[in-house]
């Protein structure tokens, strides 16, 4: 026995089409367990934000532009100050609010930075006045150094029968320091003296005078501007003059200065700074500042000064003098670099190859 039987119902579209709507919207979020917009019971509705929407156009001095899900808020923020406070607001705001928050020095260097430093070679050589000279910038702080010699001594009670004689004279122009422009006489002046055995100490290390015996090698340096770290300046200034001096060294001799900030730290501790200028060598927060000079020969590893006045522990002192290792063979790079360039212009001139270049 066999039975076939169909079935054939017939739905308007209209009402088809309302069922579908009523089972998308009800049915399917009710079985998947959705609010009626499709979201999850912990999930926020969607959100875009636009900050400063007015605010280019000078309306305002701030704005923002929120929307969530379908609702839409601006909001402006109108600030009126006056302009002799806002102005005293930023430049206290740059000067010290920035600079801190930034942990940065007071002239915006990071704290194992060197200032910016400039060298020129030569400047006085080609007028025949100085065996070598060189020019140093090292942030406002100038320095220039002239060589004369090896030459013979004046005197024959001044000769050394197994090496040469070292003089260093230390000057500072009348227009350098920042105060007293009073001129300061080098034979007397007890800094300027100071200064001139530390340089001719520093030098010694380095020069070979055993190669010159009963002459003798003179530099003279003058101090054009100062910022601190004069005595720095002007011993990187005689390295260089010694070199474009063509006087035989076993290395060049760079100088930098360290110091220690207490507390200026992100986490309150003492922070070790390099190439001090004339506001950091005096004082950090109103307490004495620890102020290291110091003078090494990089290729060879050799510290030939360092003069710290601060009384310190052992351990501050490496971490000073470390920093301001770091800072000389920086500074080495740099006098490198401005004697390859020297030498340079100086195989083009000897294979003709030079440009000359007028002063007027």
């Amino acid at each position: 026995t066999v039975a076939l039987a169909t079935v054939r119902v017939s739905i308007h579209p209209s009402i088809a089409a309302r069922a579908m709507s009523s089972l998308r919207r009800t049915d399917l979020l009710a079985l998947s367990h959705l609010r009626n917009d499709g979201r999850k019971p912990g999930e926020i509705r969607r959100m875009t934000v636009k900050m400063g929407p007015l605010t280019t156009s000078g309306s305002a001095s701030g704005s923002a532009l929120v929307q969530m899900g379908l609702t839409v808020a601006l909001a402006t923020v109108r600030v009126s100050i006056h302009p002799s406070i806002a102005a005293r607001a930023m430049s206290s705001l740059r000067r010290t609010d920035l600079l801190a928050l930034s942990h940065l020095r007071n002239d915006g260097r990071k704290p194992g930075e060197i200032r910016r430093m400039t060298v020129k070679m030569g400047p006085l050589t080609t007028s025949g006045s100085a065996s070598g000279s060189a020019l140093v910038q090292m942030g406002l702080t100038v320095a220039l150094a002239t060589v004369r010699g090896p030459a013979e001594c004046a005197r024959r009670s001044d000769e050394l029968p197994d090496r040469a004689v070292l003089d260093v004279t230390v000057r500072s122009a009348p227009f350098a320091p920042g105060g007293d422009r009073r001129s300061a006489n080098p034979q007397t002046d007890r800094r300027l003296l100071e200064q001139s055995n530390l340089t001719k100490k520093a030098m010694e290390a380095a020069i070979l005078l055993h190669l010159f015996p009963r002459s003798r090698i003179s530099i003279d340096i003058v101090i054009l501007a100062d910022d601190g770290g004069r005595l720095c300046a002007g011993i990187n200034a005689a390295t260089l003059a010694l070199v474009d001096a063509a006087v035989p060294l076993r290395d060049m001799v760079c100088a930098c200065s360290a110091g220690l900030a207490s507390g200026a730290g992100a986490d309150g501790a003492d922070v070790e700074l390099v190439d001090l200028n004339a506001l950091e060598a005096r004082s950090f927060g109103g307490e004495a500042a620890v102020h290291l000079p110091c003078a090494t020969m990089p290729q060879r590893g050799t510290v030939v000064l360092a003069q710290c006045e601060s009384r310190v522990s052992i351990d501050t002192f490496e971490r000073v003098l470390a920093a301001a290792m770091e800072g000389c063979a920086a500074v080495f790079d740099i006098m490198q670099a401005s004697v390859r360039e020297r030498a340079a212009a100086l195989l083009a001139a000897r294979n003709g190859n030079a440009s000359i270049e007028s002063g007027f």
